[in-house]
């Protein structure tokens, strides 16, 4: 575990402060966004091989933001659209990537409870976006220090390609601090 808690904290690093605009006219920003999200998708694979094979992917991470994509293809239900259970995938791991890339390995993200509010097919891909502000992540952090654990809560919107948002979700996390002790 020592590794990979390394190479989260190094990635988290990495990716705080990438440029989602930079381009090939500026090939090491270009190439630092670039390897930090393979780098990210690879790590989620590893944790989660059902997220890959249904063709999620984080696009974008960097401090307090975490944009999130998955495919209609593979994933569509008995009538032809995005099927509830690929939605709700999209709209969970994303909160997992930003408090574990963004807080870093020593606070495990877990899901105490999500809904999910379905709003119209979608029929391409869908997209989520995810931020948290500084000074929430900071109340999150010092809550968790202090006590072993902090509640939060994220609220998504699903998009399809066109930009409709397709459904809603509100996510309810708990972070761990690894190896607390509570003093008595």
């Amino acid at each position: 575990m020592g590794i990979m808690n390394r190479l989260i904290g190094l990635t988290g690093e990495a990716v705080a402060d990438t440029e989602e605009e930079a381009g090939l006219d500026r090939p090491f920003a270009w190439l630092r966004r670039k390897g930090g999200n393979i780098i990210v998708n690879r790590m989620v694979g590893a944790a989660i091989p059902f997220a890959p094979r249904n063709r999620f992917s984080v696009e974008a991470v960097r401090s307090g933001y975490v944009r999130a994509r998955i495919a209609l293809k593979g994933n569509r239900n008995h009538f032809g659209s995005l099927y509830a259970g690929a939605a709700f995938l999209v709209a969970e791991i994303p909160g997992g990537v930003l408090t574990l890339f963004d807080m870093g390995p020593d606070y495990t993200p877990i899901l105490k409870e999500m809904t999910m509010e379905y709003l119209a097919p979608a029929d391409s891909d869908v997209t989520i976006e995810l931020t948290m502000p500084a000074s929430v992540r900071d109340s999150i952090q010092r809550k968790a220090d202090e006590t072993g654990r902090a509640s939060f809560t994220l609220e998504g919107e699903l998009k399809d390609e066109s930009g409709q948002i397709v459904a809603r979700s509100t996510a309810h996390y708990r972070v761990r601090k690894k190896g607390f002790e509570a003093v008595s």
